[in-house]
């Protein structure tokens, strides 16, 4: 199928989805894009598409200047983030001008909200407030901190500069996701572990790391190449008064055929609910059916997702309080008892440990 983008302002490049008028309640997404080593145009087609079949945003999108273009054309690419309840970046490129610098931090010091997808924590190397806004960047082992999870206790451990690994990534292929907050709104009702479509799994970020709660890690397995430790996945940053949500998950690269990281209902469910968070620190949207479960994936277009007729996050399987499963889950983990697991992959709970 072939798809047309249009442009605009010459070279500028500036590409506008412009929404149909905006819905009572809906949130206004901005999503930038324009450079990356990824498929950025796929990547925010399939993005935007999920958004707006969650059926609580309107979708805008601005792209910036090809690379290397003129300063002319830097200079006419003047988004209007306050005009937007949220940002996403699917941005990985070259520097924006100071301008666009300033209004950027302005808008999530006076509140905004901001989602980082995948390469969008790779550039702006030398500006020191994205860094801290994104806590873990794609950076060599020198340049700031890493993170690692302790997967029994849940744990989050740090490496100082040139220590261990610096940023990176095995091959492509799926692996479980952990939540490590579930109390947290956007991983709340989800199961503690779910199977998530093929995809990079990125390990040894590095960065300030400052006030980050870790919400998901994922085992980056030596035999993918990875580093043998949890590496984490989504987290979350305070900035000013404004919130920063990372997931380093949504991989899709130039003329890859298959959209499995894109497509996964996991990644969907926690793309548009990071998004409503960090729009208003509140997450209504449920936990659509077909969610992945410990054992199996779940790969879904984002018009044939079902959000309307979805189970909510209370009516999600729940622990007995204190039982081993409840003392587990809060501990960011999963119980290891046989009977636990069983239930875990037919994705109940173990009555035995759970009683009603």
């Amino acid at each position: 199928m072939k798809r047309i983008f249009l442009y605009a302002l010459g070279s500028v490049c500036v590409l506008l989805f412009s929404s149909a008028a905006l819905e009572a309640g809906n949130l206004r997404v901005l999503i930038v894009d324009g450079q990356n080593n990824h498929d950025w145009r796929e990547t925010t087609r399939a993005t935007r598409a999920t958004l707006l079949a969650a059926g609580r945003f309107d979708v805008d999108v601005t792209t910036t200047p090809k690379k290397k273009a003129s300063l002319t054309d830097w200079a006419a690419w003047r988004p209007e983030f306050s005009d937007y309840d949220v940002i996403v970046s699917n941005y990985n490129g070259e520097l924006w001008p100071q301008e666009v610098r300033r209004d950027f931090m302005a808008y999530v010091e006076a509140g905004g909200g901001v989602v980082m997808v995948h390469a969008a924590n790779n550039p702006f190397r030398d500006w020191p407030e994205f860094n801290q806004m994104i806590g873990l960047g794609w950076r060599s082992a020198e340049l700031g901190r890493r993170v690692t999870i302790d997967d029994g206790t849940g744990e989050v451990r740090f490496e100082g500069p040139g220590e261990g690994r610096g940023a990176g990534h095995g091959k492509q292929h799926p692996y479980v996701v952990k939540v490590r907050r579930p109390d947290h709104p956007i991983m709340k009702g989800l199961p503690v572990a779910w199977l998530h479509g093929k995809d990079e799994l990125y390990h040894g970020q590095r960065g300030p790391a400052e006030n980050m709660t870790v919400l998901s890690s994922a085992f980056s397995a030596e035999d993918t190449r990875g580093t043998g430790a949890h590496e984490p996945i989504t987290w979350v940053i305070p900035y000013g008064r404004g919130r920063v949500v990372t997931t380093v998950l949504g991989h899709h690269w130039p003329g890859q055929e298959d959209f499995d990281a894109l497509h996964c209902v996991g990644f969907q469910t926690i793309l548009v609910r990071s998004t409503e968070w960090a729009a208003t620190q509140e997450v209504t949207l449920p936990i659509p059916q077909g969610f992945p479960t410990a054992n199996a994936v779940s790969i879904v277009e984002p018009d044939k997702v079902s959000w309307t007729a979805a189970k909510s996050a209370e009516a999600a399987p729940r622990f007995t309080a204190g039982s081993c499963c409840d003392k587990a889950a809060k501990a960011g983990g999963a119980c290891g008892h046989g009977c636990c697991k069983k239930a875990r992959a037919s994705g109940t709970v173990c009555v035995a440990c759970n009683p009603r």
